[in-house]
């Protein structure tokens, strides 16, 4: 029975697609017929249609407008009880779905898993584990110990340590829940923190089991280069502290940017 989906968000001509199409009908859990995968697209192209026809995966397209409104779109197609959104330039280990069902499937109240990742470049070279990304693995380390949102949140406080493509949600569970369709980069920081707020367990799995690539086009890279990012992650950070502890940990977080060079 299939329980899960992984819905890959297109946009443009990705030179990415088609390897991260083969990652996920790769997974052990869609050869079981656990798992299915589909394509969301608010820029249909030629590209994108043959590459659906070519791997016989259904395509769905919907006006965008931002990052928010295409996410909220992908999981608009879901008719499954979990989903995965899948980006287009990443991969997906062929235990990633098996995984996250396994996980959720533990515990019934979970609302949110994601895995540890390792990062790629555009020639598919991996990247060191550079002293960021350390830091955001033994901060999800931190977070997992306990399941007390209030300490989970605490620890979430110091940055947005969770890798979006690498996240599975519940839809069950987050019927009702909209991504900020305002924000272009803390997206998904602002809908992690919503969601700790809700009752039920967020869980990490410390397994790289997802490849997410940096390179000049991906919408972290220009975020970053144009100055959005620092904006909506300083906006993040007043949330949970005032203005002079900003500061100072915005001081470290643009110091952190250049790892994605």
């Amino acid at each position: 029975m299939i329980q899960h989906t992984f819905v890959i968000c297109a946009y443009g001509d990705s030179p990415f697609l088609e390897a991260c199409i083969q990652s996920c009908l790769e997974q052990s859990s869609v050869k079981s017929n656990r798992s299915k995968v589909v394509l969301y697209t608010s820029t249909p192209s030629d590209q994108i249609k043959i590459l659906c026809q070519r791997y016989q995966i259904e395509l769905f397209v919907k006006t965008g407008g931002g990052i928010g409104i295409d996410w909220n779109n992908a999981l608009s197609v879901v008719d499954t009880k979990y989903a995965t959104i899948a980006h287009q330039d990443d991969l997906y280990l062929p235990d990633y779905g098996e995984a996250v069902l396994s996980e959720f499937e533990s515990q019934a109240d979970t609302n949110l898993v994601f895995t540890d990742y390792c990062e790629n470049d555009a020639q598919g070279q991996f990247r060191p584990r550079h002293l960021n990304l350390k830091i955001k693995t033994f901060g999800l380390k931190l977070m997992s110990l306990f399941q007390n949102k209030g300490y989970q949140r605490r620890i979430y406080a110091f940055g947005n340590f969770i890798c979006c493509p690498a996240v599975s949600y519940n839809l069950d569970r987050l019927s009702d829940f909209q991504f900020d369709t305002s924000l272009k980069m803390a997206v998904d920081w602002d809908a992690w923190e919503r969601i700790m707020k809700r009752q039920g367990k967020v869980k990490f799995m410390p397994r790289q089991l997802m490849v997410h690539r940096i390179h000049e086009d991906s919408e972290t890279t220009v975020n970053t280069e144009n100055q959005n990012r620092e904006l909506e992650e300083s906006m993040m950070y007043q949330r949970y502290w005032p203005k002079p502890v900003v500061k100072l940990l915005m001081k470290a977080y643009v110091k952190n940017q250049k790892a994605n060079d």
